[in-house]
This record gives structure tokens, sequence and C-alpha cells, in this order.
């Protein structure tokens, strides 16, 4: 292997960086200034901690993300997003804490210098400890070093008490001994196996959704916490082949006053969507998915009813997200996550909006072909699918706190895989979490409305007389862990959807 030297800056070289360091004490290995090591690697896999409260946080962390690209880092894991309490000084905003996984050529005090220059360039200037900054960057680790220096411990010495660090932290990794797991664990230092059960002594997963530390999603304007209640998201379809409703809200008359009654119903958002993905659709070009689109997508943004609530654009062409995005949607909801359009990962990245990535096989013209219906375990195959999916997303800069997930009920699957899917949700996000943690805890979308399994069971051909159904299998879903619920009826399933969630309440925690 080639053999990196580096040598440890003097406190002189690094004047005016440390003075933003954090003095540490925590010592595997000690080394003065003027000491040497051999680092016998060309690439690092590091974990970077992040934290914001003061100014625009999201803003923030996107803006840290892109000059840690360019400083050299390479990011390929992202942990979920928490709001949480301050910590020590505790008279000062709500922090965003996350953590990001990657790989870097830097040497370690290369790493912490180029950090202490982007939180200085964010606007970090000398304040108390621990008290209120726009941006704080820790290294949590850095190979399979232990590290002491002057100016950087390794790894850092507050991992063990604070869950906002703990809780992203695991999120970079997963709990089973596959390969990703096994380079990750055995890059870092040995002190780094006990995360899972110092993790658990605080309190673990019982300690998300409360006051003090919320998973959040940034949409919008807001930060959302689907921990609270189940949403409703209302289709709006402005094609002519859709098979529930298809041609019925073309015009833009129509297509408002639908979106009206679904709001006055009770609709959290609206998913639009002007491309047929039904069986056997005949694809439309962007520029007619967008002629279709744009026009109905202003007039239900000008909708007063609209305060408040999110519209998502139900679209796999990047032209089209971007557009619709351009013009005020919040969400892109793709049926092919990423796979029928190559741009689309990298254009969603840019526009820094929730992205909804759906398990599919093949396209609609041929996601019922023998082929793409052959599952040993559909749970299990779902998840691994859906995982390679959000491992390009990534990648290509889409961090796992924009991420949602939605099983595809009813494309590339038959009726009994469909029922066990609605049965096996908690099943999905298991085998998910032993590839990332931070894929399994993402806000779970389902939408079975309508479709032509629950017409199978039920011996109903016309769609519009599947509510009944849909509504036994929405109960099914949010009961099983969905999060968001993607219907045409509002009225009838938010009303499933509230006893639902009332019921979930009262549901004890297992000892």
């Amino acid at each position: 292997m080639n053999s990196l030297k580096l040598l440890l800056p003097t406190k002189r070289e690094l004047a005016g960086v440390v003075r933003c360091c954090r003095a540490t004490c925590f010592s595997f290995f000690h080394s003065s200034p003027e000491t040497s090591i051999e680092v016998h690697s060309q690439e690092q896999e590091v974990v970077i901690a992040l934290g914001s409260n003061v100014g625009d946080r999201i803003h923030n962390f996107n803006e840290a993300l892109q000059l840690m690209k360019k400083s050299g880092l390479n990011i390929t894991r992202h942990g979920c997003l928490y709001e949480t309490e301050p910590a020590y000084v505790t008279d000062q905003p709500h922090f965003l804490n996350s953590a990001v996984r990657g790989v870097t050529k830097l040497g370690p005090h290369e790493l912490l210098l180029a950090l202490k220059k982007i939180e200085k360039d964010m606007g970090r200037t000398d304040g108390i400890r621990y008290g209120p900054r726009p941006l704080d960057l820790d290294v949590l680790f850095y190979g399979k070093f232990s590290i002491y220096s002057d100016i950087l411990t390794v790894p850092h010495e507050r991992i063990w008490e604070r869950p906002f660090v703990l809780a992203p932290l695991l999120d970079l990794m997963g709990s089973a001994v596959d390969s990703d797991t096994v380079a990750c664990w055995h890059s870092f230092p040995k002190q780094s196996i006990g995360l899972f059960e110092t993790w658990e002594k605080l309190g673990g997963e019982s300690l998300i959704g409360k006051e003090g530390m919320k998973r959040v999603l940034p949409v919008g304007n807001r930060l959302w916490d689907w921990s609270q209640k189940t949403s409703v998201m209302g289709i709006l379809n402005l094609t002519p082949d859709s098979f529930s409703d298809g041609g019925k809200f073309q015009s833009i008359e129509t297509a408002v006053s639908q979106v009206r009654l679904m709001i006055s119903e009770g609709a959290d958002m609206i998913d639009i969507g002007a491309q047929s993905t039904r069986p056997m659709a005949t694809r439309i070009s962007d520029e007619e998915e967008l002629e279709r689109l744009i026009p109905v997508l202003e007039a239900v943004l000008r909708m007063p009813e609209m305060e408040e609530k999110l519209i998502s654009v139900d679209t796999f062409y990047s032209k089209v997200a971007s557009e619709a995005v351009s013009k005020g949607a919040h969400i892109i909801n793709d049926v092919s996550a990423g796979q029928m359009d190559p741009d689309m990962y990298t254009v969603v990245s840019g526009l820094k909006v929730p992205y909804v990535a759906m398990h599919m096989r093949g396209d609609p013209s041929t996601m019922q072909n023998d082929e793409n219906l052959q599952y040993d375990d559909v749970c299990g195959q779902v998840a691994s699918e859906l995982y390679s999916r959000v491992r390009d997303a990534e990648l290509a800069g889409i961090p796992a706190w924009r991420i949602i997930i939605d099983p595809g009920i009813g494309f590339s699957k038959k009726t009994e895989h469909n029922l066990d899917i609605l049965l096996g949700l908690s099943t999905i996000r298991k085998d998910l979490a032993t590839k990332s943690f931070a894929a399994s805890h993402a806000p779970m979308l389902i939408g079975p409305s309508r479709k032509r399994f629950l017409g199978e069971i039920c011996k109903r051909s016309s769609a519009v007389e599947r509510d009944p159904a849909t509504i036994a299998s929405i109960t099914a879903g949010v009961l099983g862990g969905a999060n968001i619920v993607r219907v045409h009826n509002v009225r009838d399933n938010l009303d499933a959807v509230k006893v639902c969630d009332s019921m979930l309440k009262r549901r004890k925690p297992i000892a």
C-alpha cells in the first residue's frame, strides 16, 4: 500500500483556526506537534458531525456539504436530521444535528483545518464554548486511528454522552454483518464497538419524537416531524388515461375544484401527476407532461387554501422535476426511483427538496411482465432493491434526511405480493436497517388506493367501487408503520387514519 507521511502542524501554523477548536484530553496515542505519523493508505474513511442553531440551519447544512466536497471529502452516507434541545448551555435556540460518512486523502489535521475554515466561512466566530453557532463540524472518527494532539482528539471524546451525536452516527451504520458494514466498522477504532450499547443505555429509540430530540425532514419552510401523525396525500391525476379517474381533471377549473375538495376534507398534501403510470401506459415526453402540469400547478399554488399545505409532483423526468420545483412544488415523487432518467438524482440533489424513491422493476409498460414479478421473499427483495436506489441517490448528493421511501404497492407486484407488503412494512424497515439505519428510519409512503389487487380480492371491477377496500388496506398500512398514505378519497381514508393514529398512541412499548 502507499504510505503517506503527515507532519502534524504546530500551534503557530494553525493560529486563528485553533481558537475555534475544542480543547480535548482523551488519549489513545500521544504525539507532540513535531511528531510525524505514517498513514498506510491514500484514503481514510471518516465521520463528521454537523450542528447548527444560528440562522437558516438547513441552508447551513447544505452549504457545509458542498464545501466539504470541495475541500476533498467525498461523502458516501448521511445520517438522519435531528432537531435537539441545546446541551450544556441551555439558553440558546434548538440545534439541528446530523453526521456524514465519507473518504478523504486529507490527513487528520489537514481535515481539521479544512473543517475549521468552512466554519469560519459560514460565519462562525469565537464565542462561549457550547454556545450558539451557525455551524459546528467535529471529526468523530478518522480511519482506525486514535489521535491525541494539542488541537485534535479522535475518536471525539464526547460521543459517548451525547444522544444528538450518537443517533446520526448510528444512522451511518447497518445492523448486519454485510460487506459495507464490515468495511465501516473495520475502518474505525476498537472503541466504536460500544456505540450501540451506549445508545441503548441513553434511551435509544425511546428518545426520538420527544420534545428534546426529534427526527425531522426539511420540506418547504418547515421541519416535518412525521412521528406526530400520519399524513394524507390526495391524488390529482391530470391524465386522460389513469386507471381510476383518467380524464376527469384535465382542465384547470376541474383540477382546482378537486384540490379544493381534498383540502376541505383534510388532505395534508396534494400529489399532482401529469403522466399515467398504470400498467401498459404509453409514455409521453417531458415536454407534453409539462404542458399538462404547469398551468394546473400554478393555479393550485395561487389557491388560498394551499397555505401551509404541501404539493408533491409525481414524475420520473428530471426536467419536469426541475420546472415544478422552480414554480413552487415542495416534493418530487418518482415511481422509478431514478431508473427512468439518469439525470434525476443529480437534478434533485441540486433542487434540495424531499425525494420519494419508490420500488418498481422495469417501467409501467414492462413492470407486470413475468420476469419482473418473480420474488422469493418480496419484503426482503423490495428492501434490498430500495436500499440500492437510496444508496445511489446518496452518492449523487441527496442526503438521507431528504428521502422518503415507498415499497411500490401495485408496481411489479402480484396480489399476494401487495398483501405481503402491507403485512410486512415493519419487516421492510428491519431489512433496510441491516444495511442502513438512516434508510430504515425514513418516512414511508404507501399508495394502495383503488388498485387492481383490491378489485381482484373484492370482485370490484370499477376502481371507484374500491374505496372500502382501500380503507382496509390503509388501516393495515398505518398500523404497520406507514407515515404517508396516498389516496383518491381523502375524507373516508382520513377517518381511518385518525382511528389508527389514536390506536398507535395507546400502544404500549414492548418491554
